[in-house]
């Protein structure tokens, strides 16, 4: 018995919407794990440390770039929860994706600059 179907699968407008809402609240709940555990692995290594005791090798990172990274996260992510669905499909999506860029971004400056 075959079950490959060889019709593509389509989305409805329903289930795009749901889809999009999904990866927005993931990316909202997730935003503090990140940012918490990126700063326990950097500051529990000897650089790390080493700022916290001496103030010695801290960040060569601003802190504007990170509160702004942080806060185009927040804002991009409630932006597309409270996006009316069903309009501007694609618009919400992309505020997604900037969602989980900023955030992934946010990330990686903290493990990697400070």
């Amino acid at each position: 018995m075959n079950t490959m179907t060889t019709q593509p699968v389509t989305l409805t407008q329903r289930q795009k919407d749901r889809f999009i809402t999904g990866w927005s609240l993931a990316g909202i709940l997730l935003l503090l794990p990140i940012v918490v555990l990126s700063w326990t692995v950097v500051l529990s290594g000897e650089r790390g440390s080493r700022c916290l005791e001496y103030g010695e090798q801290c960040s060569t990172v601003p802190g504007w770039a990170l509160y702004l990274a942080f806060f185009v996260a927040v804002g991009a992510g409630l932006t597309a929860l409270v996006w009316p669905r069903g309009t501007a499909t694609y618009a919400r999506a992309t505020t997604v994706f900037l969602q989980w860029g900023a955030q992934l971004v946010l990330g990686a400056m903290i493990l990697d600059g400070a």
